[in-house]
């Protein structure tokens, strides 16, 4: 008796970093992992699929992707069961009650929006925990599993953060781990499938309560994103199967040496998937103007090709010294030479002007150089 556990789809999702183009393929890469995973449900006749929260973005995604996410989840050929999780409440503004979805909602999928156990297969029951607001003050998980008794085997379907794992013990609203590890010793449940973590990851020493991790990744931070688990319920096995596309990088590159430039450019290079990889770079050293100039050409290169080069500021500790000898080789006259001998000189400070000053000389001498 197999099943297919995913969660944290986010359909819909924005990622600031990415154009208009970029942006458009992130979104259809999402809704092209669902279909990807009914593949894998069939190839591993799976009895059934939950997704433990997250399905959608918010509440307020469009009609459209509500449609395409519908019909990814028509071909499926097992009952797919979808929880309501911080992302998309069932509250009264909830996408599941809109008519976008309910009125195309396919016959094999339900949403898990009441405690209830569902019978999904012999012997096999499967009970939700749906947030019901953005922010819930009691443990969901706990209060789902409170009133059954042994019997069939049961799949706990909830979403949040295992006490555990969490920074704050004391928080509201954290899934209690002791709770779910007595109930799978007393046979009230077989297994606990969690979302809102996006990197797949096990939970406690049981082998039975897991996060699936997102179907596609979304954030630098993740360590294992990307995957979907089939879960055998008899002999207790989860082998997780990569399913996403999309690759988010972080490099950290030190400027200062000869041949810093040759490398970040065979970094660059040898990055595969360039147009699905949302690349970090985190900057740190000193470099000459020239140098610099070059630099910005060769990342200028790369967002041309990656999905987004992000270089965020706070992680960024780059001085540009201006160098007499870079400079006089690039050949400027009258005002120009008048801009840049200015340029140079508040370059020199240590200030936000003098970076910003850095950069335009940089500029300048990159244009100056086109144009020889």
């Amino acid at each position: 008796m197999r099943f297919l556990h995913t969660a944290d789809w986010q359909l819909g999702m924005v990622r600031r970093s990415l154009d208009d183009e970029a942006q458009a393929r992130f979104a259809a890469a999402r809704l092209d992992a669902v279909a990807r995973l009914g593949t894998l449900a069939a190839e591993q006749d799976c009895a059934f699929a939950v997704v433990a929260g997250d399905v959608f973005e918010t509440n307020h995604v469009d009609r459209r992707t509500v449609g395409r996410a519908l019909e990814a989840l028509r071909a499926f050929a097992c009952p797919v069961l979808l929880l309501p999780g911080n992302h998309d409440p069932l509250d009264a503004a909830s996408v599941w009650r809109s008519p976008a979805f309910v009125d195309h909602r396919p016959d094999h999928v339900e949403v898990l929006d009441d405690a209830r156990p569902r019978p999904v297969a012999d012997g096999v029951e499967v009970v939700g925990a749906p947030w019901t607001s953005k922010r819930p003050l009691t443990d969901l998980a706990a209060e789902a599993v409170a009133d059954l008794a042994p019997g069939p085997r049961r799949v706990l379907v909830a979403h949040g953060a295992v006490d555990r794992l969490s920074p704050d013990r004391d928080a509201l609203g954290l899934i209690g781990l002791d709770a779910l590890e007595e109930a799978l010793a007393d046979g009230r449940l077989a297994y606990v499938a969690l979302g809102d973590r996006h990197s797949t990851t096990e939970v406690g020493d049981t082998g039975r309560v897991w996060y699936a991790g997102a179907p596609e990744p979304t954030a630098h931070r993740e360590v294992d994103p990307g995957n979907a688990l089939v879960v055998d319920l008899d002999d207790g096995a989860v082998s997780a199967h990569a399913v996403g596309r999309w690759r988010f990088v972080r490099h950290d590159v030190a400027l200062g040496g000869d041949d810093d430039l040759a490398a970040l450019e065979a970094h660059l290079d040898a990055e595969p998937a360039k147009a699905e990889t949302v690349l970090q770079l985190r900057l740190e050293g000193t470099v000459s103007v020239t140098r610099w100039a070059a630099i910005a050409e060769a990342l200028e290169r790369a967002e041309a090709l990656f999905a987004a080069v992000e270089r965020p500021g706070r992680h960024e500790d780059v001085v540009v010294r201006p160098d007499e000898a870079d400079l006089a080789d690039v050949a400027l006259s009258g005002y120009a030479a008048t801009v840049r001998d200015e340029l140079a000189a508040l370059a020199a400070g240590s200030d936000a002007q003098a970076r910003t000053a850095a950069d335009a000389l940089a500029l300048l001498v990159r244009l100056a150089g086109r144009s020889a």
